[in-house]
């Protein structure tokens, strides 16, 4: 699943005729662009207020970071009966990411953190981090190595998964990272939110930019797992898809979007 950054490099990739669903910040709701052209449709969250990050799960539900709630809720396949993730003491939560083990982790950002939830039990603990400063984006690859986007300190950090450490991805210039999305070859795509692009880290090595036009503080980003990159181009109130393989940029259809913030597919083999 992707979320206000991360791709669902462990839950599967998500289908090309998937939605996509939209964290709607300004007008405090969530909708799908459908891929096949129909309009855009709310998804029936509660009380919203400034939602961003999102992930979604194997069984079809959608978490939502209600940021100006400071909490996370959770939607079920066929979207009834919202409910809220049990946490304690979030602040500002951002960016989400989901594994295998059916942990949620948050970027608690204004605690200078990631916490991860187990759903099942409900136990939070802090993920193990060094100089944080208001995390964003989170996206876990497939051996649960976690990327976080440290927006204060213009950098990606990486909480190996096999409890070794903390490392700094290298990269050049980045200005308040936000969110993030990793490809099925392992290749990070960063939201340079402060320099109005999107750059890519090679898994080989190696920084670049994505080519595209006009954007505007993008935030959210996510991958369909065939070819395509979304952006979600705040300031511009609209999300456009690039090829990952370079160029081809189109608006999608949009009406009356407030500063699009994350964006998410559910993963492949979702039971909705």
């Amino acid at each position: 699943m992707t979320t206000a950054g991360a791709t669902p490099s462990q839950g599967g990739r998500p289908s090309a005729h998937a939605p996509l669903y939209v964290s709607d910040y300004g007008n405090n709701q969530v909708v799908t662009l459908p891929a096949r052209g129909d309009d855009q449709t709310p998804v029936p969250f509660e009380g919203l207020v400034r939602p961003t990050g999102m992930v979604g799960d194997v069984d079809g539900r959608l978490y939502v970071s209600d940021t100006g709630n400071n909490r996370v809720v959770v939607m079920p396949a066929h979207g009834s009966g919202q409910s809220t993730v049990p946490t304690d003491g979030l602040s500002r939560p951002l960016g989400l990411a989901w594994d295998r083990a059916g942990n949620l982790y948050i970027a608690d950002s204004f605690n200078d953190r990631v916490v991860k939830v187990s759903v099942a039990s409900g136990t939070q603990t802090t993920v193990p981090t060094t100089g944080l400063l208001h995390p964003w984006g989170l996206a876990l690859d497939a051996a649960g190595n976690l990327y976080i986007a440290d927006f204060v300190n213009d950098r990606v950090v990486k909480v190996a998964g096999d409890g070794s450490g903390q490392s700094t991805i290298p990269t050049v210039g980045l200005s308040q990272p936000t969110g993030l999305a990793l490809s099925a070859a392992g290749d990070l795509y960063v939201a340079d939110s402060g320099n109005n692009r999107v750059v890519k880290i090679a898994e080989s090595g190696g920084q670049t930019t994505v080519p595209t036009s006009g954007l505007s503080d993008p935030l959210g980003l996510a991958l369909d797992g065939c070819g395509g990159l979304y952006i979600a181009d705040g300031f511009n109130n609209r999300v456009v898809r690039v090829e990952e393989a370079g160029g081809g940029q189109t608006t999608l259809p949009t009406t009356g979007l407030n500063t699009p913030t994350g964006l998410a597919f559910l993963p492949t083999g979702t039971r909705a």
